[in-house]
């Protein structure tokens, strides 16, 4: 079950506020029009790890860990071309929640999916299917998270792919170097 708005969108924000305080203005901005709860507009700056190529934080209201990383190449084409467009953030979670989410997989586009699609994402060889709601994506079950987090400990890379509702087709690589003491820190935070 993908989680609610709220904490999906301080999850965001959280690696927004890490990454640059330019995207921070710029997603301010676009909060403005969303209907998102007061509370889910707080900012979260509460990294508590870096390792390779991904991070963790925490969160202590309600408790939730996550590791979270940005993609290391994007492709955007339509009808067979590259082209340029304009995404917002990109990227690959997989959270803990104390009696909840136990290694819950989440990617978000930067950009509305086509209704009805799903995301390809491509760990080395096996592939998986992540079903659509807006911006985010999420695997079908419990049992399909463990699956891919098995993937990922094992593999070097994660390829996300997925298409927009303006039918630009997108490719995400992300590294999955760092992705396993990532998850482990995050796992262990949320076990206190």
């Amino acid at each position: 079950m993908p989680r609610d708005g709220p904490q999906r969108q301080r999850q965001l924000e959280a690696v927004i506020h890490m990454n640059s305080p330019v995207l921070v203005g710029l997603f301010g901005a676009a909060l403005a029009f969303a209907t998102i709860p007061a509370m889910a507009q707080e900012e979260s700056n509460n990294r508590v790890a870096a390792n390779t190529d991904w991070s963790v934080f925490v969160e202590a209201d309600p408790k939730e860990c996550w590791g979270v990383s940005s993609p290391k190449e994007t492709v955007n084409s339509k009808d067979g071309r590259v082209v340029a467009v304009r995404r917002g953030d990109i990227l690959l979670f997989v959270t803990y929640r104390p009696g909840g989410a136990a290694g819950e997989v989440s990617f978000t586009g930067g950009y509305p999916f086509a209704g009805g699609s799903t995301v390809s994402l491509d760990i080395s060889g096996n592939t998986f299917e992540l079903f659509t709601d807006g911006e985010w994506a999420w695997s079908a079950s419990a049992g399909d998270d463990a699956k891919i987090i098995t993937a990922m400990k094992r593999g070097t890379d994660a390829i996300a792919t997925a298409r927009s509702a303006r039918g630009t087709q997108t490719k995400d690589t992300f590294s999955l170097l760092g992705f396993t003491a990532a998850l482990e820190e995050a796992e262990k935070r949320c076990a206190e």
